[in-house]
């Protein structure tokens, strides 16, 4: 069996936790952006800010890689983590960003499924990185993640389905396609970021 002797670093359970926060705050904002009647402009505001303090996190992260001897687990992974879900925020605030830009008056109402699987996955991740500490009740997270993201691959279907069923003029799909494309990068982006912290469960166990 082999040992390990390995300094306790806590900073980066807590920036991983951190950072998965900044997420769950970031889906709200999302579902509020995709609300009726809701001040858009200033949502998106609110979402950039919520993206740069993400931004923030994640180089204090890679700071933190960079200054430490020895990581809590290998550092490549760390890095992975840490992109994976930045760029989960990415997505998030991207489809924000376009509703504004686009000045989409009406969104199909499809569109809320997929915002509630987007936090839902931000809810678990949320709970599951303090858990990389221990490395213990992991597998419930990456086992669910897999479900909602297959569950957003059904709705994302669909909602191409509807967009091209000759309802919408071309450039209003085109416009509404950029958005749910941007909604289902980030729902891959979470399961990426499962199956990261499964690779490293299995490396640490």
């Amino acid at each position: 069996m082999r040992l390990r002797f390995r300094p306790v670093d806590e900073t980066f359970y807590d920036l991983f936790t951190q950072q998965a926060t900044h997420l769950v705050h970031g889906a709200g904002l999302l579902a509020e952006m995709l609300g009726e009647g809701n001040d858009r402009e200033g949502i998106a505001q609110r979402m950039r800010d919520a993206e740069h303090q993400c931004d923030e996190t994640t180089h204090a992260i890679v700071r933190r890689v960079n200054s430490t001897f020895v990581t809590p687990f290998d550092r490549e992974d760390i890095y992975s983590l840490a992109s994976k879900l930045d760029d989960i925020m990415d997505y998030m605030e991207e489809a924000v960003d376009l509703v504004l830009l686009y000045e989409v008056e009406h969104l199909p109402s499809e569109l809320a499924n997929q915002v509630e699987v987007i936090q839902r996955c931000a809810e678990l991740t949320a709970e599951s990185m303090p858990r990389l500490q221990t490395m213990k009740d992991l597998e419930e997270y990456w086992i669910e993640i897999n479900r909602l993201e297959n569950a957003g691959d059904k709705s994302y279907r669909r909602i191409l389905a509807k967009l091209f069923g000759g309802k919408y003029e071309a450039l209003e799909v085109l416009k509404l396609k950029d958005i749910v494309d941007a909604l289902e990068g980030a729902i891959d982006a979470f399961e990426t970021a499962a199956n990261i912290v499964e690779q490293i469960a299995v490396k640490e166990s």
